[in-house]
């Protein structure tokens, strides 16, 4: 593991190594913020990151009257180490034994420190001058602090002098001593030697250059060298890889020359981690340091340089304890002397949890009763842990916004932009957009990101995936950083909601003697449709030959009933029947929105009788002859063909006495008959074939009454191949049904009623002819209407659909939905569907009854007898009629034995007061 020690955190990295700074304009303020105290053999400084925030940090070391600028080099050497977290929060550790410590007969220490804190304007510096007495006397024989940048070692001398007196010297020795004394050398350190582990002699002037510190105090000589010297080596001991400094030291006493070794070792690993436990293993024995028996005396743990007591330790949930080889520190990562911090390593979100404990042992030799004090100071990181915020998804549908809750992530993480399908938008920029974008603090300090985007925002992307649902698209990309580094990293989201929303299209349609009138109520696509006129779709030069007008909420179009796109359903004598379809069709899937048959009778005499004996007569191609040429049309006499054609009419003129016109007398009058027809003439032997049926025939006639000329029959003949519906013959059945919901799937059964709803929930009726598989069989929803009886000829009651049309007296107009095969329905003209909104009657504001009855008459039609005048389609009716009744005109009695009528009604079904 790599001790952080070794890497100092100097404020925001910024280290002013001792260069001039002109003009400098100096404030003295209040300690406020500053915190210094002792503990055992180290000073303590805390600095609150509201002092040091945005500001770069250097600290002196006061001296007397001078004042040392503590470069991180300078620091490692003379016993200081400082540690910052991220934030500013700052903790200056000062050894009692260090360079510039004010030491009173190593029992009272006094430590000086400045301050200096540099703003944006180099030229202006705010000081703070802090001191600090130490007291401290339980010194052991031996004293190792192990702390971030350094290891020091102090002994005791008297020990050292005990060890000397007892050594015999020898003439070599007499000799060094005199040649000590005559270079001008007196009491103190000479030179050392350092085992790396093999020899290095230096001088004390030597090590110092090399950035080493040695020195003796009233009673102790004190060692120290950084980490990662070229004299340091590492070790293994017991598994945990371990930084040694052992030297000899050679100084001068006042009985001569001695010679002390002195050895430093300290821990650069052993630490285990699991999810939840930080595990720190330090050798209970450390083999470099200690010989012979040796027993611990005592053991603590501290947290930040300060010891705990066992109470306190046990409030955290931290143990110390020891196994054959190791004394185990565990602290649980999260604990409150900690701190958690953001990363994001290739732009993906990781924490880590940091904390610095301390550990103190005291351990005496059984032979020689001499006791070795051993601290460590380790700062302690978790591997980096990854962590996958959770993106919780707040939409409901209904409330048409879409509502995303991000989270959760430490403080120090702040949400900078979210990137939409438009563009990237800053949180202020998406705040004055409409959108909203918060921060929510929680109660253990961890934040959490929530953006709230209505569905129709521009950002929003859209598609139908049915009919009448859109599916509403979010995707996002919220830009984070992490301060106060500003490391970037991204949380892509993508946010997905469907809502059952279409308002389809209303279209509507009305002729007079010469033309269609259709508008169209545009709906939820406005006019994103495709509109399809019989069978083209409309262009622009088409809707300039149809009157297209549009003023963006309605089109609406003009068309004469003889427009290319019409199509003639049938020809009687007065009149002819002409058709116009109408589409609309979702552009993307061709779904039909919405779609209007208007049929309307249009004046146009196919027979007109002349006093001079001439007829005239107009075939036109109705719809059941498509493969129909009216120019190949003749009258009976083959060679009497039209006098004029196209591709819809054909327009005869000839004499009574001509074109094998059959002449045939009666009491008062006389009858001249002809046919238009459809003939071939094939070679002898060939059969008749033709792509439209041979046996085509429209009878012609005229009576001639004395002097009186008029037109009195017409008659088209059937086509042979084409099966009529017989009405009124058999017994068809008719049933309505109640559907779940609009997807006509599931329906209520007999056992559910009564069903209960809310106040204008829509509510989905199916009418359906059962048992018949008869394609030019009909079903028409007539006549639907509500009573708050069961009785369908009960009063009050309100009409639903009226002459097959929707109520237009109602402001919750019903609803007419599209019935298309598929594994239930064979037969689309069998089943009608529509829904109405749920309701009550009152009166005087009063509910008379939370309870409703649905009833409907519905006709049965032969859709392929042109005679069959109630076969027009649902809500399609002849000029003039209209869809809804007049004002104040109540509903006829219903009918009750029409063989072509069938007459239903639902269960009860009960409004809800919930």
């Amino acid at each position: 593991m790599l001790r952080l020690g070794n890497i100092l955190l100097w404020m925001t990295a910024a280290i002013i190594l001792g260069q001039a700074r002109p003009n400098l304009k100096l404030y003295l303020q209040s300690s406020s913020g500053l915190r210094s105290d002792c503990a055992a053999n180290v000073m303590r400084l805390s600095l609150d990151k509201a002092l040091a925030v945005g500001n770069q940090l250097e600290v002196e070391a006061i001296n007397g009257t001078k004042h040392i600028l503590l470069t991180p080099s300078m620091a490692a050497q003379c016993g200081y180490s400082m540690e910052s977290d991220p934030w500013g929060n700052t903790r200056i550790y000062t050894s009692l034994m260090g360079c510039f410590v004010d030491n009173k007969d190593d029992a009272t220490f006094n430590v000086g420190l400045r301050l200096q804190m540099y703003g944006e304007n180099p030229s202006d510096v705010v000081s703070h001058d802090v001191s600090q007495t130490c007291s401290y006397t339980r010194w052991a024989s031996r004293e190792i602090l192990c702390d971030r940048n350094y290891m020091e070692v102090s002994h005791h001398m008297a020990n050292l002098d005990a060890e000397a007196k007892g050594q015999t010297r020898d003439g070599k020795d007499e000799k060094l001593n005199a040649n000590l004394e005559a270079s001008g050398v007196s009491q103190g350190i000479w030179k050392m030697t350092f085992y790396t582990p093999e020899p290095v002699a230096m001088v004390l002037q030597e090590a110092e250059q090399a950035g080493y510190a040695a020195k003796t105090t009233s009673s102790r000589l004190v060692m120290r060298s950084p980490y990662n010297t070229a004299e340091t080596y590492s070790e293994d001991v017991a598994g945990v890889p371990m930084e040694v400094f052992r030297v000899s030291a050679y100084y001068m006493a006042p009985q001569g020359l001695n010679v002390v070794n002195l050895a430093a070792v300290c821990p650069k690993g052993g630490v285990l981690f699991t999810e939840d436990m930080i595990s720190w293993h330090v050798p209970r024995r450390v083999t470099p340091l200690l010989d012979g028996r040796i027993t611990v005396s005592e053991m603590h743990m501290g947290i930040n340089g300060q010891r705990l007591d066992r109470s306190q330790m046990a409030a955290r949930g931290y143990t110390l304890s020891t196994t054959d080889f190791h004394i185990v520190v565990e602290i649980p990562v999260g604990s409150p002397d900690g701190y958690y911090k953001s990363h994001a390593p290739d732009y993906e979100y990781h924490i880590t949890y940091f904390v610095e404990p301390m550990l103190e042992v005291l351990w005496r030799t059984d032979d020689t009763q001499d006791d070795t004090r051993y601290k460590v100071l380790f700062p302690i990181m978790t591997p980096l842990m990854p962590q996958s915020p959770q993106i919780q998804d707040d939409t409901v549908p209904e409330t048409r916004v879409f509502s995303v809750l991000l989270g959760t992530f430490l403080h120090d993480v702040e949400l900078r932009n979210i990137t939409f399908s438009t563009g990237v938008l800053t949180v202020e920029e998406s705040n004055a957009k409409g959108f909203t974008v918060q921060e929510h603090s929680l109660a253990n300090g961890s934040k959490s990101f929530s953006l709230q985007v209505p569905f129709d925002a521009d950002v929003v992307l859209k598609r139908n995936p049915e009919r009448l649902v859109t599916s509403y698209f979010l995707p996002l990309i919220f830009g984070l950083i992490i301060l106060p580094e500003e490391t970037p990293f991204a949380l892509p989201v993508d946010l997905q909601a469907s809502l059952q929303d279409i308002v389809l299209p209303i279209m509507a349609g009305t002729c007079d003697q010469n033309q269609f009138y259709i508008s169209v109520k545009f709906g939820s696509h406005g006019s994103n449709f495709k509109a399809i006129v019989g069978p083209r779709e409309l262009t622009a030069e088409m809707a300039e030959d149809y009157n297209f007008y549009e003023n963006g909420t309605h089109l609406s179009l003009i068309l004469p009933y003889t427009a290319k796109d019409a199509v003639f359903e049938l020809l009687t004598a007065e009149s002819v029947k002409s058709r116009i379809d109408l589409l609309l069709l979702d552009r993307a899937n061709d779904w039909v929105l919405a779609d209007l048959y208007l049929a309307c009778y249009f004046p146009l005499k196919s027979t007109e009788c002349h006093p001079n004996g001439t007829m005239t007569a107009v075939a036109v191609k109705v719809e059941s002859t498509r493969n129909l040429k009216p120019s190949q049309l003749t009258l009976k006499d083959q060679s009497c063909t039209s006098q004029f054609s196209d591709d819809r009419f054909a327009y005869f003129s000839f004499s009574v006495d001509t074109c094998g016109t059959t002449r045939t007398f009666f009491d008062d009058y006389m009858m001249y008959e002809n046919e238009i027809r459809l003939s071939y003439n094939n070679a002898k032997g060939a059969a008749n074939t033709s792509p439209v049926d041979p046996d085509y025939r429209q009878t012609i006639s005229c009576f001639y009454v004395v002097n009186e000329t008029q037109t009195v029959a017409f008659s088209a003949k059937p086509r042979t191949y084409e099966p009529a519906a017989e009405i009124g013959t058999g017994q068809l059945m008719v049933q309505m049904r109640l559907s779940q919901d609009p997807s006509y799937e599931l329906f209520y059964q007999a056992e559910d009623y009564p069903v209960v709803k809310y106040l204008q929930q829509p509510l989905y009726f199916e009418v359906e002819l059962m048992h018949s598989t008869d394609p030019h069989l009909e079903l028409i929803a007539e006549n639907c209407w509500a009573t708050l009886y069961e009785d369908r000829t009960s009063l009050p009651s309100w009409d639903i659909i009226v002459d097959s049309c929707e109520n237009r007296d109602d402001s919750y107009a019903t609803i007419f939905h599209p019935v298309v095969s598929d594994s239930r329905v064979l037969v689309p003209s069998h089943i009608k569907r529509f829904s109405v909104k749920m309701f009550t009657f009152t009166k005087d504001d009063e509910v008379l009854k939370d309870q409703i009855y649905v009833h409907c008459d519905a006709v049965i039609c032969d859709t392929s007898s042109q005679a069959d005048g109630s076969c027009r389609g649902q809500c399609v009716h002849p000029p003039g009629q209209s869809y809804s009744r007049p004002a104040g005109v109540k509903k006829e009695r219903r009918s009750t034995d029409s063989t072509r009528q069938r007459q239903i009604s639902s269960g009860a079904i009960i409004l809800s007061n919930l």
